[in-house]
This record gives structure tokens, sequence and C-alpha cells, in this order.
């Protein structure tokens, strides 16, 4: 039994085996053959287990993300019967007698260049997507699982870091948690553990050596036991149980008001990363959406996600909230969220660069593409907007004509559309300073302490050497919240916290005492916070 110590992102327990998964390039050896048609037969066998891979993913993604997001897993199986692509890897077996690892290989690169080197930006995207069923196929012929879908049995997922693009495409069914070598607990890796509301853990040295070995993460020490005895086993068994049983307690509040017990009424939603997770803020009982990460879409897609494509999307969302509040975030590309088809430049300081709100109003076309999605998507459902970023009255004048410009345009042709309010997330400590310049041109206010807690206090959240002083309680933190929720309300605005801070519950009863309106915080954290909500008295003591 062996004991590693990292940094926990979620407390809780999980038990299981684990799965070391790396996104690093497989090695394939050129080597001369004396069978070609048993190696076609080997490549035939390893082609049609990924096309059975890719439709178990094409079912999986399709329940949880909706038919838009999970396509990408059907283009490719369609490129795996592509003659062209075949007649190649046969080729190269059949006339050069060389093994298919090295065909597939082989063919890979050549197609993958091809398209690289086309004008059309369309068949440009199609290069990381040949490359991709290319590394899939030579990791069936090496007889290697595919890091992206556990099979299945649930695991533990190891890695020496996750991008947020790849864990987005995971089957969050079959994860009990991550534990990963890099990243930072404010990273939105991070963020997405939360989310999905799994033990996860940061800062632990992981190799391949791991794959397959029975451990336990304990979110609540922040360790990581490898190979547990059975009494170990057990104690942790038993803390599990232990863990269902306070759950099932807070299922008690379901139905419940989120009010204070001198009356005050709180808006208790819940953030998302993807239409799927809808289903977890109806099972936790959310008032509503506070928060739709809409930049998934983009990073699930190796393409532009089209107007028709978000609009299904949000459309989707609407509907299933049934009249309950939706408010989605508009493109917040850039820092640790790159999309390699944006083509963005290298940055030295990606988070005070070339990112959300800023690209969108100097690519007004990808803007206006978004934009005309939501608001066809508002005749559906209570929806709203907000926009990330901003430092500037300047900017919101911006984007409120672009807004009107594209109501005339869909309006002129008779499509429907409903009404929106319109928001903006305070994260930069201008846009605290102005906060009562920019009540007066929006309908609500949402905090995002993630940036606001970076910007303010000079740390990026993304460096995990400097975790230790990543203080979102600093006095200088909570001074900007509450100069935000009295100018806020001051200009006629409502104020939510839409941050990760919305769901410390050590901090629940301050922010209420501050006045927020909102909080918009994990699925999973919603009946803790109501808890806290409704034992709550605002009236002053004595």
């Amino acid at each position: 039994m062996e004991r590693y110590t990292g940094k926990s992102i979620l407390k809780g327990i999980a038990i299981g085996k684990i799965l070391f998964y790396s996104r690093e390039e497989q090695v394939v050896q050129r080597r001369s053959i004396t069978d070609p048609e048993a190696e076609l037969a080997r490549y035939e066998k390893a082609r049609e287990t990924a096309i059975e891979q890719l439709q178990a993913l094409y079912e999986k993604a399709l329940k949880e993300v909706g038919e838009v997001n999970a396509a990408i897993f059907e283009v490719h199986a369609m490129m795996l019967e592509d003659d062209d692509f075949n007649d190649s890897v046969k080729n190269i077996i059949e006339f050069q007698k060389l093994n298919a690892e090295y065909a597939v290989a082989a063919t890979g690169d050549n197609f993958s260049r091809m398209f690289a080197k086309m004008d059309d930006e369309y068949m440009q995207a199609r290069s990381a997507d040949v490359k991709d069923i290319a590394e899939r196929v030579v990791g069936i012929l090496h007889g290697r699982r595919d890091g992206k879908d556990p099979g299945d049995e649930p695991v533990i997922l190891a890695a020496k870091d996750l991008a947020p693009s790849e864990t987005v495409q995971m089957d969050k069914s079959k994860l009990l948690g991550f534990v990963t070598e890099l990243g930072s607990a404010n990273s939105h890796t991070a963020i997405l553990a939360r989310t999905m509301n799994i033990p996860a853990l940061i800062g632990i040295h992981v190799g391949p050596e791991m794959d397959g070995l029975m451990a336990v993460i304990d979110g609540i020490a922040g360790e990581l036991i490898l190979n547990p005895d059975a009494d170990t086993l057990k104690a942790y068994r038993e803390k599990q149980q232990e863990e269902l049983r306070q759950r099932e307690l807070l299922q008690q509040l379901k139905n419940k008001e989120d009010v204070t017990l001198d009356g005050k009424h709180i808006k208790l939603y819940a953030n998302i990363g993807s239409v799927g997770d809808t289903a977890k803020v109806l099972a936790n009982d959310a008032d509503g959406i506070g928060l739709f990460r809409s930049e998934f879409l983009y990073l699930e897609k190796s393409d532009y996600p089209t107007e028709e494509e978000q609009f299904q999307a949000y459309k989707t969302v609407a509907e299933t909230m049934a009249g309950k509040k939706v408010i989605i975030r508009t493109l917040d590309i850039g820092a640790d969220k790159q999309v390699d088809y944006f083509q963005m430049d290298k940055e030295e300081n990606p988070a005070m660069g070339y990112r959300a709100i800023r690209i969108c109003l100097d690519r007004t076309e990808i803007f206006k593409t978004q934009l005309r999605a939501l608001l066809r998507a508002s005749a559906y459902g209570n929806l709203s907007v907000m926009y990330p970023m901003i430092i500037s009255v300047k900017e919101v004048r911006q984007i409120k004509a672009i807004v009107e410009e594209v109501r005339s345009e869909l309006a002129e042709k008779g499509i429907p559309m409903g009404e929106i309010e319109q928001g903006i997330m305070i994260e930069t400590p201008a846009a605290v300073l102005i906060s009562d310049l920019l009540a007066k041109e929006v309908d609500f206010f949402s905090i995002g302490t993630n940036d606001l807690t970076q910007y303010t206090l000079a740390i990026d959240r993304q460096n995990a050497k400097l975790d230790s002083i990543y203080d979102a309680h600093h006095p200088a933190v909570l001074r900007a919240i509450q100069m935000v929720i009295e100018n806020g309300h001051k200009g006629g605005c409502w104020v939510g916290i839409c941050g990760e801070l919305g769901a410390d519950t050590t901090l629940t009863e301050t922010f209420l005492k501050m006045g927020i309106d909102e909080l918009s915080v994990t699925p999973a954290a919603v009946l803790p916070i109501r808890k806290i909500i409704r034992e709550t008295d605002l009236r002053e003591e004595g």
C-alpha cells in the first residue's frame, strides 16, 4: 500500500481502478511483413473495432450533450469508411509489404497534410479529424485502450494533465475521479471536476505503471492510496456510505424555497458546461441556470459551430428548463481555453490578452452567428445573455448596438424571438471600479470570482506554484464584491455570483448579508447552499 499527498479539488471519496491517460503520440515502427493478407485482416478488424467504438461514443454523447455535439464521432466513423483512405492503407500493406500500424499512420499523416494545405477552412479542419482517427486505429492495433473511452468499468482517471477540451469529450458516467500531476486548483479542468461532482487531486506524480491498480482518492485528506489493504478499503467504503447518507438528508430540501429566516428570497441557480449538464440542474432542484459556458460548444468541435448547431443547443436547454431562467455566457475563448481552428497568435500573457469579448468585438461575424442563435432560441424559454471580460462602458454599448443590428435582421425575416435580459460579468478591477456606470447600461451583473480574484491579486490562477497565496477570501476581493452589489442595486441591476466562490459555504452567509440577489453554483452544491440560506437570519442581532 502506497500513499501520495496532493491538493484536493473536491472533498469526497472515490474507490476504483486507475486508467492512465496520455495524449503523447504513439511510436509507430516501420516493419516489413511476409503475409500481407494476414496484415490486411488485422487492419480490417481494427478498423471495425474503431467504428464500433465511435458508434458507442456517439450514442453516449447523444444522451449526454445532444445531437449537435455528438456529430463529431459520426463524422469520424464515416471517414473510416472512406475509400481513398482505406485504399491508401491497403496499398501500403499489399505493395510495400509493410505493417498495418505504419500503413495507417503514414496514410493519416499524408491525408492530414493534404487537408491542411487546402484553401477551404472546412477541409483544413478535417486535418485534425483524420489524424485523430488514424491514432485511434493505431492504438487498437497496439492493443491500447482509448483514454477517452474507459470501457464498461468506472475508473479513476490519472493523467499528467487534462485540457478542458479533453475532459468534455470523456464519458463522465464512467469517471469516479481525477488525479493529475499538473494543473491548478483554479483551472477550468478543476472547475469541470466540481461540476461533475467527482473527487479530484492535483500535484501527484502519475505514470503508466499505475494503470489497472486499485486506488482510493481521499479528497478530504488530499491523498491517493494505491493498492489499499483490506482494512483500509473497508474503512473508506464505510466513509463513502456516510457521504451517501448525508446526501440523502439533503434530498429533503428539494422543492423547498430559497428564502432566509427573515423572508428574503435568493435566486439559487446552477453552472453548466454542456447541454447534458441540464439533467444535473434538474436533479439538484436549482431554480435555473446562472452560467451556461457556451465556449464548450466550440471546444468540443474541430471547426466553428454553425448558427443552427448553436441554436439547437440553446433551444434544448431553454425548453428543458421549462420557463426557468437560463443565462448563457457568450464565447469565452482564450487564456487556458485554446481552440486550434481560431488560429490565435501565441501570447506571453494570454490571461490578459486576446480573449472573450475582445475576440467577439474583433471577429464580429463569429459574434453575430452566436447572437443570432441566442436570439432565435429566446423564443423557446426564459433566456438571458451575459458578456464576459468587460472593462468599459464603450464595450457594452458596442455589444448592445450589435445585438440590435442582429435583432433587426431577424425581425425583418419574421423569425420569432423572446425578450432577453442582458448582463455582464464583473471579473476585472476596471469593471468593479466603474460598476456604478455599467449598472445604467445592463439588466444584471454576474460576478466571476475566479478571474476577479486572479486580476485583483495579480496571481495567475493556472500557476500551481501560486496556489498557496491565491486567496479568494482576500479582503480586497470581498470589498470588490460588496462594492459591485451596492453599485448594481443603486443603478437598478440585480447582482449575482457565478464564480467558484459562490459555492464556498463558509462565505454564503457573508454574501447574503452583503445583499447578493443570486448565487450560481455547481449543481451538486445547490442543496448544501439551500440549507444555509434557509438557516440564515439577516435581521440585525440584538
